[in-house]
């Protein structure tokens, strides 16, 4: 099931000379034939169990299905996170209860804020294989630290084991682009015209 939606794009951009690196052409075209298609997260976290993980590394990037503490009173949220991890977190001083980490849920920016912060972040990966050795340096200092990575900000979510209502599906480096542009968030309480409205003012 995983090759209804890595496998054709990446085969696509092999025929025709274009393999899954950090130059901009690379990406931009990867990430363009992602937002053309149609696609699931729930079959795509279902597509491959061996990829499914209970612990999520910094610097990669997953998919997961998640039922938020207090989604009462937020006023929107995603169902199904694409997120880079950058910090493990406790809430209270029982791990077991509070055990959770924070990440970057790419999902609430805008396709172009997305393609700008994830160029940005680029630059601090540990190498430019992307394969499974390549993870991104990624840490809140040094989103902080770099204004090119400004975007972040209202990206940064924390997310608690105990909510997680699947596994974590890892999505591989050579696969970063595509996942990007997948039409697979699925906000709940407001559309994404309104997520990314409010988004924008936080950034700005």
């Amino acid at each position: 099931m995983v090759a209804y939606i890595f496998e054709p794009i990446l085969a696509k951009g092999a025929q025709s000379g274009r393999m899954p690196t950090l130059e901009q052409d690379s990406s931009r075209w990867f990430r363009n034939q992602a937002a053309k298609t149609t696609a699931s997260a729930t079959k795509l976290i279902a597509a491959d169990r061996t990829r499914l993980t209970t612990i999520p590394m910094i610097g990669q990037m997953y998919l997961f299905s998640y039922d938020p503490k207090g989604k009462k009173t937020l006023p929107y949220y995603d169902r199904f996170p694409l997120v880079l991890p950058f910090k493990a977190s406790t809430t209270t001083g029982k791990a077991s209860q509070g055990a959770g980490f924070y990440g970057l849920n790419l999902h609430y920016l805008p396709l172009v804020l997305r393609a700008r912060l994830m160029d940005s972040l680029y630059q601090y990966v540990n190498n430019d294989k992307m394969d499974i050795t390549t993870r991104i340096k990624l840490s809140y200092k040094l989103l902080n630290r770099v204004s090119t990575l400004k975007y972040f900000r209202p990206c940064v979510k924390q997310y608690l084991f105990s909510h997680l209502r699947s596994k974590f599906f890892y999505i591989e480096p050579k696969e970063w682009n595509i996942a990007l542009f997948l039409p697979i968030d699925r906000f709940m309480k407001a559309d994404n015209k309104t997520v990314y409205k409010e988004s924008k003012r936080i950034i700005y």
